[in-house]
Formats: structure tokens, sequence, C-alpha cells
């Protein structure tokens, strides 16, 4: 299950497209110790829904959080699990395994949850919005990144 993970290497373009191919992917299955959140959520989401493929994207550089932090992910997760399940269910799946992250350290989750049979006819990850800088007045973030380096 595992080797069937895939995380991509690149960070995600800033082009003007909405969606992009993953062509350019390759599988990585090392954990950066230097990012434990992403290998955090890397972890659960792969114990919890056995996916076919997974990406985890920090876009914490994209927000207005200090430089090096994991506050702010998208992730892309292909379960035979989400068979079935309304969008929303999907999610709410996504977010039970990672609870404890969204309670402390993530300020941010972008969800793309699909069954095999949609990843097989648009195998594409959305492109996140340019951030508006909501979370400047969002006082949580600090205390949220406080939190995820202890």
């Amino acid at each position: 299950m595992l080797s069937t993970v895939i995380r991509s290497a690149r960070q995600i373009s800033t082009t003007s497209t909405f969606t992009r191919t993953l062509a350019h992917f390759k599988p990585h299955m090392d954990v950066n110790p230097n990012r434990p959140v992403e290998g955090t959520i890397r972890t659960k989401l792969t114990q919890a829904l056995e996916p076919e493929h997974l990406e985890v994207h920090n876009e914490s550089h994209m927000h207005a959080v200090p430089s090096g932090s994991e506050s702010h992910f998208r992730v892309l997760v292909v379960s035979p699990r989400f068979d079935g399940l309304s969008l929303i269910q999907r999610h709410r799946l996504v977010n039970e395994a990672l609870s404890e992250e969204l309670r402390t350290c993530v300020h941010a989750l972008a969800i793309q949850a699909k069954t095999p049979q949609q990843w097989g006819r648009n195998p594409s990850l959305a492109k996140s919005p340019p951030c508006m800088g909501g979370s400047r007045g969002d006082h949580t973030v600090e205390e949220k990144l406080k939190a995820g380096q202890e």
C-alpha cells in the first residue's frame, strides 16, 4: 500500500491555468524530517484511507506566515474508500484523520478527494487561489504555529 503513495517533488506551479496534469510527478517515499507536519499528514492519510495516490503540498509559503511554516496544505487523496460517498463525506474522512493537526498546527487544508475512477478520468490537481491575507487577522495562526513547533 505504501508503495502506491506518491507525492510531488515540485511546488505547485504559479501558471494561470486552474488545473495541471501530473505527468511531471515522481514517486517519493521518504518522509522529510525537516517537515514533520507534512510527514504526519502523509502517514495519517495513508493509514486511514489506504490511498492509491496521495499528494501533500505545503502551501504555507503562499500565505502571510513565517518562512518554513507548515500551516497551509493542499492534499489530493485517491482512495477506493471514497466509492459511493458524497464529496462532503469524503472530506469528513480526511478531516477526521487529521483532526489533531487541524486543531493545533494546521490553519488551512484544501482537499481533493477522488475515487480511483474519477482519478482515471481526470488526473489533475486544482490550483490554489492566491492568498488574500485572511490569516493576518486570525490570531490563532500564531498559536497553532507555536504548538506545531513544540
